[in-house]
């Protein structure tokens, strides 16, 4: 899943179905779901949520947690942030608990961002910094200090929008160098220069 949250959508479709050839048990289904969904693959994760509608519906987690976290980002894929922040709500009560490690606040700090709505943006992308020992090692926890400076950015906050890319950019300085959300955010960082 972690591909389709670094911009690299042909791994993520790769080990998502890697991931389901090998076991369809667990939540292996519901990771794999949301890793096709972060990848674009929507015919792939409406296929996935729907089968695990079918087989588990009384299953508050996947009813209340990975249908709405699915398919918020089936709706990201199709452009339509409304519908993904809209289906997020149901999530609220959920998304500060540690088995989905900030994923819901993510999603819609990144509807957010479609919408150009850069304070409410930066309002999710703070609870997740503000919340390290939820996040754990999971890489949304670098990733949220680059979508806040996005989310100063797009406020007009140059120098709060750099202090950000800089946080990020250190916390990546050893990540291999192509990985497509690092070159985005270099790209972006320089312009704000």
């Amino acid at each position: 899943m972690n591909e389709g949250y670094f911009g690299d959508a042909r791994q993520a479709r790769a080990d998502a179905r890697e991931a389901l050839r090998l076991t369809s048990k667990g939540t292996v289904p519901m990771w794999a779901a949301q890793a096709l969904a972060l990848a674009g693959d929507v015919t792939g994760a409406e296929k996935l949520a729907d089968e695990l509608n079918r087989q588990l519906p009384l299953d508050t987690s996947v009813q209340k947690y990975w249908l709405p976290m699915i398919r918020a980002n089936v709706a990201l894929d199709l452009h339509n942030p409304d519908k993904a922040i809209d289906l997020l709500r149901i999530v609220s009560p959920y998304e500060l608990g540690t088995f989905g490690f900030l994923n819901p606040i993510y999603t819609r700090g990144q509807a957010y961002l479609v919408q150009r709505n850069g304070s409410a943006a930066a309002a999710e992308f703070q609870k997740i910094i503000d919340h390290p020992g939820i996040v754990w090692a999971v890489p949304l926890g670098a990733l949220a200090h680059l979508q806040l400076g996005r989310a100063y950015a797009l406020q007009g906050d140059t120098a709060k929008a750099r202090a950000a890319y800089q946080y990020f950019l250190r916390l990546w300085k050893d990540a291999d160098p192509d990985i497509p959300i690092l070159i985005a955010a270099k790209t972006e960082y320089a312009k704000l220069q």
